[in-house]
């Protein structure tokens, strides 16, 4: 904050689009640990070519790359700092970029805190308005974006959230999420993730992560809960909950499953689907203390060819 200490209390900026103020906050004092939207949500190769590996990628980490960055903040009606408060206030189309990362917002708040030694901490930033978080690759929608920082938690929410890549899409009603700690991202509210003419549906998607040994986070599995639906050009499933591993391509499907091609339709508690090659494979419900099992079924409708009509008979 030394760049700031010639600053009076309350600081209003001119209403100058061009206008900035860069933060000299440095190191880990930068949003600590940073703003991380993780690396990437998505089907991996399934879905016959699936969600690869899409949405919240690893470049929307507003705490990545060189530690001595500076986050420059820009805004039309003013930046405000509230010493009282320990807050910064920018409004009128603001935005804050750091690298190749920018956060866009009708308004943002950065908190802060003051630390014994001098230095501070800054511990939360808040979007609100026309929230949007955009690099090179991806670019992140809602009205509202809350990222705390000790916590490692990014809440995106308000309308119809969506993140958008090259070849994906995600959508959530509610919000997405993202866990830094835990190395998972959540879409809740009739989430939806796009890939070409592949859906997989659900009320709530939680992707996880690992590190490979390239130190890189890779997305190794999905889980969908509640009304889940997958759907490709010629078949359709749905069940209570699924669970997809991206490196193998298999979504295990359960509770009330069913598998839908053409006419052709398939029920039972249980089934794997190679997302790569097509194959489905449905269980029964297995006997329990509670009563006996249920068999696996299903109608199948061949194809029947029309017959062609005989000419009508002509009377002589």
């Amino acid at each position: 904050m030394t760049a700031l200490r010639f600053i009076a209390r309350r600081l209003f900026l001119p209403r100058t689009a061009a206008r900035s103020l860069v933060l000299g906050l440095w190191t880990a004092a930068v949003f600590s640990g940073g703003l991380s939207i993780g690396s990437s949500i998505g089907l991996g190769g399934g879905l016959g070519g699936g969600f690869g590996g899409v949405a919240f990628a690893q470049s929307l980490n507003f705490g990545s790359g060189e530690s001595d960055l500076p986050i420059e903040i820009y805004a039309d009606d003013g930046i405000e700092w509230q010493q009282e408060n320990l807050v910064f206030l920018a409004r009128g189309n603001a935005r804050a970029v750091r690298g190749e990362v920018t956060i866009y917002g009708d308004e943002l708040r950065a908190y802060y805190r003051e630390k014994a030694d001098g230095s501070t901490d800054l511990w939360r930033l808040d979007a609100y308005g026309k929230v949007r978080i955009k690099t090179a690759q991806e670019t992140a929608y809602g009205k509202k974006a809350i990222y705390q920082v000790d916590k490692g938690i990014l809440v995106l929410s308000g309308g119809r959230v969506r993140l958008v890549t090259a070849t994906d899409e995600i959508f959530a009603d509610k919000q997405i999420e993202y866990w830094e700690n835990k190395q998972m991202a959540v879409a809740r509210g009739n989430a939806l993730a796009v890939r070409a003419n592949k859906r997989l549906r659900a009320d709530v998607l939680a992707a996880y992560f690992r590190v490979d040994k390239k130190g890189e986070n890779k997305l190794y599995r999905i889980d969908a809960f509640d009304r889940v639906k997958i759907v490709t050009d010629t078949d359709t499933a749905t069940s209570d909950r699924a669970v997809y591993n991206v490196e193998s391509g298999i979504a295990t499907l359960t509770g009330s499953v069913k598998l839908v091609r053409g006419q052709n339709v398939l029920r039972g508690c249980s089934a794997e689907i190679n997302l790569n090659d097509g194959v489905s494979k449905l269980y029964s419900c297995p006997a329990t203390a509670a009563g006996p099992g249920k068999r696996a079924r299903g109608v199948l409708r061949p194809h029947r060819k029309e017959r062609k009509k005989a000419p009508p008979k002509v009377q002589k």
